[in-house]
């Protein structure tokens, strides 16, 4: 269940009120009025973590990096709180990674600190499945199709809107929401392993609506070989969600759209067997959970 910030070090954290998951109550202190918290230390694969700065006084500069990854803060209603949002990719080996981020007080020196969050095993579910090989086989046609289309999905997810996009919480493209709880599977596909499950499906009628889960600018709105009629949401900050298999697309790309936009229906198209919406998100181009959005993010 979420918890509050304890008041730990500074009157500050008392009025900061952040809801965080109950495993991440400790706060560490990194001097001159600053403290950084994580809201978990131990991150499964797949998973993203809220990360909190509050200091003091407003800070002139705040920079972090996890792992290579660098992190995108955005400022909170109170002058001296930031957050960020980190990516654990599904596929990273399971270990010790530290945090490090480094803070300027307006007329201070640097203040370096470092917390430790350790990788668990995501524990994902094996899928083994026997098709026909024409459906695992592709024809060079289709294989240079599918590599086009992956190296243009690799460009947008590789690109940082500088602004934070969203505003507020986020909340299920659709209702009623009925995850299968895929997310992670590896798969074998005729005794050969696949990549794995990147996103979740949700199990809808043909024609579901879909919707925006946030604000965010259309940065995809095409239909695809493997994912049929797509939609990419770019939500600022490295943060993009993705709605795979539609039977219909009711946005363009370029556009602006709001939470509750509707996106298109649930449909069968791409190479799916069934009706269904596949929701992705890729976070600083690390592949989570875009389940976890809803809750360190809920509307």
């Amino acid at each position: 269940m979420p918890a509050r910030f304890h008041h730990l070090f500074f009157p500050l954290l008392a009025a900061l009120a952040l809801m965080l998951p109950a495993a991440a109550r400790e706060a560490v202190p990194c001097g001159d009025g600053l403290t950084l918290q994580l809201s978990s230390t131990s991150p499964a694969q797949g998973s993203l973590v809220l990360v909190e700065v509050t200091s003091a006084a407003p800070l002139a500069t705040l920079t972090a990096e996890w792992a290579g990854q660098k992190l995108h803060f955005w400022r909170e209603e109170n002058p001296g709180a930031y957050r960020a949002l980190l990516g654990v990719d599904l596929e990273r080996a399971p270990g010790a990674a530290p945090l490090t981020f480094q803070a300027t007080l307006a007329g201070g020196s640097p203040q370096t600190c470092s917390v430790s969050a350790q990788v668990e095993d995501g524990k994902f579910s094996v899928e083994r499945l026997t098709l026909p090989q024409a459906f695992v086989d592709l024809s060079p046609a289709d294989l240079a199709r599918a590599q086009r289309e992956g190296a243009r999905l690799r460009e947008i997810f590789a690109q940082v809107t500088p602004e934070r996009l969203w505003r507020g919480g986020f909340r299920p493209p659709l209702e009623p929401a009925e995850p299968t709880g895929r997310f992670g599977s590896r798969r074998i596909l005729n005794d050969l392993p696949r990549a794995p499950h990147s996103g979740e499906d949700f199990s809808a009628p043909a024609g579901t609506l879909v919707h925006a889960p946030q604000r965010g600018r259309v940065a995809l709105a095409d239909e695809l070989f493997f994912s049929g009629k797509t939609v990419v949401l770019d939500h600022g900050l490295g943060l993009f969600t993705f709605y795979a298999h539609l039977q219909s697309v009711a946005v363009k790309e370029g556009r602006t759209v709001e939470a509750g936009a509707l996106l298109g229906r649930v449909g069968a198209t791409g190479r799916v067997t069934g009706a269904h919406l596949h929701w992705a998100a890729r976070l600083n181009q690390a592949r989570v959970n875009p389940r976890d959005l809803l809750a360190l993010l809920p509307d």
